[in-house]
């Protein structure tokens, strides 16, 4: 790993890349920035990407690729059947994780409706550490429920704890000896846990997991969508594994596990995803579906040309210098939050900084979608798309009262190698004027309300007139600046 130190003393990120080419990003008048966010019924996701500046609001298929993964797309074997592309592909995966079996699909949602189909039955129960929004609502479509078991240290903000996404050992105990391992569909361990913070798993944790579950003859499943980050903490705050190679890493955490799913979007920087699996009864079982919902086995929803790209991208996440590029700019972005006094989630995980919506607005209540409201302020205040990971992105509960979020946070997304440093100095400053004038924030409202994973394009409404008074507040500070 480069090690590479400032004379002033300062920690700098430092960019392992030279940019080589780039897309025009335009920055709106704040009054315009208003105008967009009413437009898109203030829910982020329903902003148009021309209005944005800092496109923030994640990491899903929005990184940058490499060199190599373009030139590998030129490569592509375009056929439906049999593509030269999947064996390339599958001989990638087969090298990096070692298991057997690999099943293409078009995204890691596409995975977790195949999983969910075959081992959730109604009545049943999946343990995790913590639930992400598709995994919940694939899992209740087909009548099961969902446990979450992640350790005491993963809802603190503010925590020495370098794993937060730990399991509890002893709630896992205490709930297959409660439900009985008959009605457990799986346990789940999510790396990088995506709703409370990015914050990684350790080796020990997922050991420890590993052992119960194959004594008590439970499937364990791995979402390894964020494993980059993953890895990357593994090494740099495990001294265990200091010198231990990414590879041998990677493998170790697959020899753990019964299946293994993920997002290209996020892991290998393309677009598409799978599963891999290594006992045969299970990929037959899950094999039959993948023509039914992606396409032939061979390409799974996928065009070859990113199927190319993720194979190179698979190689490079075993490059420490590439995976270190999303967590060293979080921490900066973080660090320099925190000595604002800003209330943002420690220690820093993968995937964004993360800011405690509670404490940032402590007079807007959990009710009126207070992360949500503090997205849309945000982008108001910048430009800067961020995402709201709260009790907007929740499901109600069956008797229509809301399940209140246990964070309540805002999710300031770093897409690998995308933006700089200047950029993320730009964002921070913008939050400081933002926390300086929080009490300006007001809460939100539905107009439109869908059902299932509402957060993605439900229509809201500003609780009173506090957009036009952070407007009128920016131009008083500002003057003419954007």
């Amino acid at each position: 790993m480069s090690n590479v130190k400032f004379l002033s003393g300062e920690n700098v990120p430092l960019e392992m890349h030279k940019v080589r080419m780039v897309q025009r990003v335009n920055l709106l008048p704040v009054e315009e920035r208003l105008q967009c966010m009413k437009e898109a019924g203030f829910n982020t996701f329903l902003l148009k990407n021309r209005d944005i500046f800092l496109d923030m609001l994640t990491d899903s298929g929005v990184n940058a690729m490499s060199e190599n993964q373009y030139a590998a797309m030129l490569q592509a074997d375009d056929s439906y059947a049999g593509s030269e592309t999947f064996y390339r592909l599958e001989a990638v995966l087969q090298d990096m994780f070692g298991m057997k079996y690999f099943l293409p699909a078009h995204q890691g949602r596409a995975c977790e409706n195949i999983l969910a189909q075959i081992l959730v039955k109604p009545g049943s129960v999946a343990l995790m550490n913590y639930h992400f929004t598709t995994t919940k609502a694939h899992i209740s479509m087909m009548g099961g429920q969902i446990e979450e078991i992640v350790g005491a240290e993963g809802f603190k903000i503010q925590s020495d704890a370098p794993f937060k996404g730990d399991i509890d050992i002893d709630k896992l105990n205490e709930a297959i000896k409660r439900l009985g391992k008959d009605k457990i569909s799986f346990v789940r361990i999510e790396a990088g846990t995506n709703l409370i913070g990015g914050q990684p798993v350790s080796m020990d944790n997922m050991r420890e997991v590993s052992r119960i579950c194959r004594q008590e003859g439970i499937t364990l499943v791995y979402d390894a969508s964020l494993l980059a980050d993953n890895l990357y903490f593994i090494k740099v705050r495990d001294q265990a594994y200091k010198d231990i190679e990414i590879k041998d890493i990677v493998r170790e955490i697959a020899s753990l596990m019964d299946i293994i799913y993920f997002s290209a979007r996020k892991l290998g920087a393309a677009r598409g995803g799978g599963i891999l699996v290594s006992d045969e009864e299970l990929f037959l079982k899950m094999r039959e579906l993948v023509p039914l919902y992606e396409g032939f086995l061979t390409y799974g929803g996928m065009s070859v040309r990113e199927m190319e790209a993720m194979a190179v991208g698979l190689k490079e996440t075993l490059d420490v210098d590439v995976i270190s590029q999303t967590p060293i700019f979080v921490e900066a972005l973080c660090n320099e939050l925190a000595a604002k006094g800003m209330p943002v989630v420690m220690p820093p995980g993968g995937l964004g900084c993360h800011v405690d919506a509670l404490q940032f607005c402590p007079h807007v209540p959990q009710t009126q979608y207070s992360a949500g409201a503090l997205a849309a302020a945000l982008f108001i205040a910048s430009g800067v798309r961020s995402m709201e990971r709260g009790t907007l992105s929740e499901q109600r509960n069956e008797d229509g009262s809301e399940r209140l979020a246990e964070l309540e946070l805002i999710r300031i997304a770093y897409p690998k190698r995308v933006f700089t440093l200047s950029q993320t100095k730009y964002t921070a400053d913008r939050l400081d004027w933002l926390y300086k004038h929080r009490e300006l924030i007001g809460g939100l409202e539905f107009v439109e309300e869908p059902k299932v994973l509402r957060f993605f394009f439900g229509r809201l409404k500003p609780i009173g007139d506090w957009p036009e008074k952070l407007v009128a507040q920016f131009r008083k500070d500002f003057g003419d600046s954007l």
